[in-house]
């Protein structure tokens, strides 16, 4: 059994209510609970929120609402595990026990379901905990800098800067998007990252979605990229 987690708590302070505010013509949650539904991986796709008018919201979308999530867990500084693992605990206690657990974030209005489903069998093929979208950064990171007094700049690397950029490894950062686990793992490590592969996607499908900002940028690239597939289906039915 696999089991789908999307936490969405009510107390979003940098986009207030961010979880369920309309993007490009629907609640942003619908686009994780749409993904995980039409993906056909899933027995169950819950929503872990601590809001009701989330909840409900949620359950207009067709995600099961099992339990609320306790306050203790519903401020800004808890982690994601100690989330999903909690959620866990509930599943099991209605019979659920989920092999694989997906956490997927709410607000991914550029998820993928071949990624959902591409990610776990890189998961399954390989000896991670974890499993998890990553997109290569932009530009070097050794070659980053810093400002220092009067403006002036320092690199982070000073051995790397005068190193071409193609001389130089790619890094990767997380896509922010979802995290495929074994239950046991989420159960027992705190860390997603150092227990966990990387499945790469590309830099055009990854927007951050933490201020006004990105939430304008994010509007402008789904508008951008649904005219592009719309076109492309349009030329191949001429």
């Amino acid at each position: 059994m696999n089991i789908a987690i999307i936490p969405a708590r009510g107390g979003s302070k940098r986009i207030p209510r961010k979880n369920i505010r309309e993007f490009a013509g629907k609640p942003m949650i619908a686009y994780a609970i749409d993904a995980a539904r039409q993906s056909g991986l899933f027995e169950h796709v819950i929503v872990s929120t601590d809001d009701q008018e989330i909840a409900d919201m949620a359950k207009a979308w067709a995600a099961e609402i099992p339990f609320m999530r306790p306050q203790e867990l519903a401020d800004d500084h808890t982690a994601t595990v100690p989330v999903i693992a909690q959620a866990i605990a509930e599943c099991e206690a209605h019979g659920w026990v989920p092999e694989y657990v997906c956490c997927i974030y709410p607000a991914v209005p550029f998820i993928q379901i071949e990624d959902l489903k591409l990610s776990l069998q890189h998961l399954k093929r390989g000896g991670a905990e974890f499993c998890f979208p990553v997109a290569e950064f932009p530009s070097a990171i050794q070659r980053a800098l810093q400002f220092e007094h009067q403006g002036r700049l320092k690199p982070f690397h000073p051995e790397y800067e005068v190193t071409r950029t193609q001389d130089l490894e790619p890094a990767y950062y997380d896509a922010g998007q979802f995290y495929w686990g074994k239950t046991e793992a989420w159960l027992g490590s705190p860390k997603l990252h150092s227990q966990g592969t990387g499945f790469i996607i590309p830099q055009w499908r990854v927007v951050d979605m933490d201020t006004p900002d990105d939430w304008t940028r994010g509007e402008l690239m789904y508008a951008v990229l649904n005219n592009a597939l719309l076109n492309n289906k349009l030329g191949e039915n001429v």
